[in-house]
């Protein structure tokens, strides 16, 4: 059991509102929600999907299915651009995964800049952790819906197929817009339906699974909501980018 924290981790604490006082990273992440993620009342996703993406299984499988994806589609690609990455800028990875974005977000950064992937399996985190690990990549096991972080951390965010999995989208929404800094930015892909009599059935009947669909307005309005300004969106298909800049 490692008792040392990486530098990338070092790197992180200063970010979080409630840094432990004595760090560990046994399976190569740090985590801030221990064994009750749901001990202060927060909704937890119990669906099968999440039920299936936190297992060893699914693990592998996301590793499959995003690459394919990423081959056929192109638009799961590192949001980079989306997010005016710098050199020397600090970028969170909500729902990171197996942290194939943070790694590619890290390269973008360099050095002197950090990348953290956030996610609630630790499955994903200590597969994550082992095939990633570079002075500026760190990973956290966090809740997005309270994101452990202080206000005004970060450059940049971004959320890649992975807010349909949280019971509470809009508050994961809020989290990544307050840790912020004014003039970030922040990019989220999701998979949507189109308004009509579909909208009913894409966004309440996958919700047994623990997955659901977005109207191609929800987003939008509610990070407008939220203060990010200059709010733009790209569909391909079912799924829908949305980015903008953080204005207050």
């Amino acid at each position: 059991m490692s008792v040392t924290i990486s530098p990338a981790v070092q790197r992180v604490l200063p970010l979080l509102t409630d840094p432990p006082t004595a760090p560990t990273t046994p399976h190569g992440y740090l985590d801030q929600l221990g064994p009750q993620p749901a001990a202060d009342g927060r909704a937890v996703n119990t669906g099968f999907v999440q039920s299936l993406w936190s297992s060893r299984i699914g693990a592998s499988l996301f590793d499959h299915a995003a690459t394919a994806a990423r081959r056929v589609v192109g638009i799961l690609q590192s949001p980079a651009e989306r997010l005016r990455l710098q050199p020397g800028h600090t970028v969170l990875d909500i729902a990171c995964g197996p942290g194939e974005i943070t790694t590619a977000l890290a390269r973008t950064v360099g050095p002197g800049g950090l990348a953290v992937g956030i996610d609630i399996s630790e499955s994903m985190l200590t597969r994550a952790a082992h095939r990633h690990r570079a002075g500026n990549t760190a990973f956290l096991r966090a809740d997005a819906q309270r994101l452990p972080l202080r206000d005004h951390t970060v450059d940049a965010v971004t959320c890649i197929a992975g807010l349909q999995l949280i019971p509470d989208p809009d508050a994961a929404l809020a989290e990544m817009i307050r840790v912020l800094r004014p003039g970030g930015y922040l990019a989220v892909l999701v998979p949507t339906v189109r308004t009509g009599p579909l909208e009913l059935i894409g966004r309440y009947v996958p919700g047994a699974g623990g997955a659901r669909l977005f109207t191609e307005t929800e987003i939008p309005d509610s990070v407008v909501g939220f203060g990010l300004g200059g709010v733009d969106t790209r569909r391909l298909g079912t799924i829908q980018w949305t980015w903008g800049r953080k204005i207050r």
